[in-house]
């Protein structure tokens, strides 16, 4: 991968958004070569989609985050890859991750409520022959998320002390 690649994914890692014409000038390319260097990254799945951070706090909307330690026993035709399939395609699942450590996959998922999420894990997660056991945590507050601070800058309150 090159120089410029790296420096166009880190580019629109940080605003998916950004027009072709100012990212093309930010790493002094012309847009069909930018076009075709994105178009590239895409089919090698590098770029694997575009997607807006939303801040559900500042909204109506009730959603419960949880992530899921998940510690497996895998069998022989069963490797940790094909463990993640099985869980990812779970339509709640939204995502996986093999974890070195005390568990071996953390799962991300989002329901409408504490109970939509426990009722996945009862019912379709923990039923898995191969899932030894979970351990679910729910998300009180995002602070900051991929990067992004969810909240308003914090200030102190402290007051100073003097010698």
């Amino acid at each position: 991968m090159t120089k410029v690649e790296k420096n166009i994914l880190e580019i629109l890692e940080k605003n998916g958004r950004i027009a072709l014409e100012d990212l093309a000038l930010m790493v002094d390319l012309t847009v069909d070569d930018l076009k075709t260097i994105i178009i590239k990254m895409e089919q090698e799945k590098i770029i694997c989609g575009y997607q807006a951070l939303i801040n559900w706090d500042n909204t109506d909307k009730e959603i419960v985050t949880a992530l899921i330690e998940v510690k497996v026993s895998p069998q022989k035709e069963l490797g940790f890859d094909k463990i993640a399939e099985q869980i990812y395609n779970f339509s709640e699942v939204d995502s996986v991750y093999l974890m070195s450590g005390a568990y071996d996959f953390m799962v991300l998922i989002e329901g409408k409520s504490m109970k939509e999420v426990s009722r996945f894990v009862f019912e379709k997660l923990s039923t898995l022959d191969m899932v030894i056991s979970t351990s679910t945590h729910f998300v009180l507050k995002k602070y900051k998320d991929h990067g992004v601070k969810m909240t308003g800058e914090h200030k102190e309150n402290r007051m100073m002390v003097s010698a």
